[in-house]
């Protein structure tokens, strides 16, 4: 089965982003991928870098335009799509949410970020309250499907989760680069830390892990911005790299997955049977002393 994960730059006009999305995907679909990711927040440039009341007005409902147009193409292709969205709920609550979107165009299900971080340039608990639908894997045409979103991706907790519903793909819509600033030495550290934790979760849970980044450098009023690193990757059930995007061009990434790899790497690896549950009491704590 071909995957596909949509890197691209983001602009300032949320229906030009739209357009290019869409046309990525359909590019993608006709090429034989069967699921398809966007990357996380694609419509915009990434509001969080500022706190900006005007920002509210980019969100929309789950059945909003960006949904209803992916849904159309999802029907049309019969493909399986992860949809980034920023996510009004409701006068006042908002979510950074992904819609996994059935071949037939149905919702197979929605995952909210459950981690939302606040550092500099990402500001995002300005913006989003945290989510609330749990940690979830979600039955599609095309495979077993969990979503994450970005800062989800440094927590081992989000993944085992996910992969204990059955995931065989766990896919990482993500926003994340560089303080331009920063040291190259500096920059390098953090990008192959992005990239060794998230193979690490294949490894650890046996299964497909689908990373998207986004390019370009963009920056917020008054500031220098962020340069966005790219670096879009599918690993294997082992952890091993399947195919990688560039840093800084935007295509589409595919990768050809054997889902009944999942089932091998967990026979042979046994990281699930061999779990001690009765041990990790410990784990909802927020300390041990």
């Amino acid at each position: 089965m071909k995957l596909a994960l949509l890197q691209h730059a983001c602009g300032p006009r949320p229906a030009a982003n739209l357009k290019k999305a869409l046309a990525l995907a359909d590019t993608a679909a006709r090429r034989g991928a069967k699921v398809i990711c966007t990357q996380e927040l694609f419509r915009s440039e990434y509001f969080c870098q500022s706190e900006d009341y005007a920002a509210f007005a980019l969100a929309e409902p789950l059945d909003g335009p960006t949904v209803r147009a992916f849904a159309r193409l999802a029907k049309k292709r019969r493909v399986v799509i992860v949809v980034s969205i920023f996510e009004k709920r409701a006068e006042g609550l908002y979510h950074n949410t992904a819609v996994v979107l059935d071949a037939d165009g149905s919702v197979a299900g929605i995952y909210r970020k459950m981690h939302i971080p606040d550092d500099p340039k990402f500001y995002e608990k300005f913006y989003f309250a945290p989510g609330d639908t749990g940690f979830r894997a979600f039955a599609t045409r095309h495979g077993r499907i969990g979503v994450l979103i970005c800062w989800d991706q440094w927590f081992p907790e989000a993944a085992r989760l996910v992969a204990l519903q059955g995931a065989d793909i766990i896919f990482y819509p993500t926003a994340i680069g560089w303080h331009p600033e920063e040291p190259k030495a500096l920059q390098a550290k953090q990008a192959a830390a992005w990239e060794t934790i998230q193979r690490s979760h294949a490894v650890a849970n046996g299964c497909f892990v689908a990373a998207v980044n986004r390019i370009g450098h963009e920056p917020p009023a008054g500031g220098k911005g962020i340069q966005f690193w790219g670096g879009s990757f599918v690993a294997g059930t082992q952890g091993e790299i399947l195919a990688q995007a560039s840093v800084d061009r935007e295509e589409i990434l595919y990768a050809d997955v054997d889902l009944g790899q999942v089932d091998d790497t967990r026979t042979h690896w046994p990281f699930l049977r061999d779990r001690r549950i009765d041990a990790y009491t410990g784990l909802t704590r927020r300390l041990i002393d």
